[in-house]
């Protein structure tokens, strides 16, 4: 007997119609609610993500931790809510949080290891360390690195950032490096020169502080601070008479920089006293000769007093005759009872000569006079510490000899 298959239903088409139809509103229904379902998410997390920015921002780092973290359940690929977590961790003021940091910033670094913004938060995670290698290269990361907007402005300031920074960590030389590298990319603003100035200052680099101070003035003539800050740069590398130009003005401009006015002072006690000057007669340069000569030997007298040194003891005498006829004592070790006899000795045997300062022959007495007169005011600072008036005057003379009347 021969098999046939059964018959359907006429109305089996329309149930298998039916059915698919159903199957793919079913599936659209899911797909709608799953999207709706992520929409809400996303909305939740950025909702969270911006009451956490406003917490960062007003210093509630603790809140805006818990809201970034909230954030990222809702999306937790998101590189911006994990990037403002790790920085909420690390300025929340928990140094143990600063792992936590790290951790999500090295994971953003390794999906993108040139981006600026990435590079710098490192760079603050390792500043916080105190770790200067650390800092250092991320740091140059950050400056050499690529930015989605403002990349000049934002390599300035990581750059500023890293000096600061140095300064604070005694990297005097590293940072004096890194300011050389800044100015060269500095606009045309006073307000940024003169923070540069400022910084050069810090690291001690008087001239390039000068520099930048009297770039400042280029653009802004009678500025307070650039004046006042040039006068202190000059002063510092021993040009007295281009601080007293700069001093001078800024008290002008400004009467109750008392600062400026004290240096300002000392400057002109320096120039007013200071032999080797240009354009001053003869005359004038022997009388302030003898009284340089004069001035050290008081403040010889007078230190050896301070310190309980008699000058007159002769227990060393043998000594301190054979040094006043050769060079000048070491000025690298500590001064002795011994190197003020030593002085004292050179000092008498110099005296006899201040008759003979008109001589026109005696081209060389001069130097020799002032050298014994310098010798005694650097020795004596070095053992009773800084001096006053004419004598501070005649030891910063002795320190910028060629440089002091420029």
């Amino acid at each position: 007997m021969k098999w046939t298959p059964p018959k359907l239903p006429r109305s089996a088409p329309l149930v298998l119609i039916l059915l698919s139809v159903g199957a793919v509103a079913a599936f659209a229904l899911v797909n709608h609610l799953v999207i709706r379902f992520n929409a809400n998410q996303q909305a939740l997390g950025r909702k969270l993500y911006v009451r956490g920015l406003a917490d960062a921002n007003s210093g509630n780092f603790n809140r805006a931790i818990e809201e970034f973290r909230a954030a990222l359940t809702c999306e937790p690929a998101n590189s911006h809510y994990q990037l403002s977590l790790a920085r909420a961790l690390r300025d929340s003021g928990d140094p143990r949080r600063l792992d936590e940091a790290e951790s999500y910033l090295l994971t953003l670094w390794q999906r993108s290891p040139q981006d600026g913004t990435i590079n710098l938060a490192l760079g603050r995670v390792a500043a916080r360390r105190g770790s200067v290698d650390d800092a250092t290269r991320y740091y140059h990361n950050a400056i050499y690195g690529i930015w989605t907007a403002d990349a000049d402005l934002n390599r300035r300031k990581a750059r500023l950032e890293l000096i600061e920074f140095l300064l604070d960590h005694n990297g005097r030389t590293q940072a004096q490096t890194e300011l050389v590298a800044l100015v060269s990319t500095l606009p045309p603003d006073p307000a940024a020169h003169l923070r540069a100035a400022q910084l050069f200052e810090q690291a001690q680099d008087y001239a390039n502080a000068l520099a930048q101070y009297e770039q400042v003035l280029r653009i802004d003539r009678s500025n307070p601070v650039a004046l006042a800050g040039a006068g202190a740069a000059a002063y510092q590398t021993g040009h007295y008479r281009t601080a007293q130009h700069y001093l001078q003005s800024a008290v002008t401009v400004n009467p109750q920089d008392t600062h400026s006015r004290q240096l300002l002072q000392s400057a002109e006690m320096i120039l007013q006293a200071d032999p080797f000057r240009r354009r001053i007669s003869d005359v004038e340069r022997n009388r302030r000769i003898s009284s340089a000569f004069t001035q050290a030997e008081q403040r010889l007298t007078s230190c050896a007093q301070s310190r309980g040194i008699n000058l007159t003891d002769n227990s060393d005498n043998n000594n301190a005759r054979s040094a006043a006829t050769t060079s000048p004592t070491n000025t690298q070790q500590p001064p002795t009872s011994t190197d003020l006899r030593t002085l004292q000795t050179r000092w008498l045997a110099m005296k006899p000569t201040l008759s003979r300062l008109r001589v026109p022959g005696e081209t060389d007495l001069p130097d020799a006079l002032m050298d014994v007169a310098f010798q005694i005011e650097q020795q004596t600072a070095q053992l009773c510490g800084q001096p006053q008036g004419l004598d501070l005057a005649l030891l910063q003379i002795s320190h910028s000899r060629e440089a002091a009347d420029q």
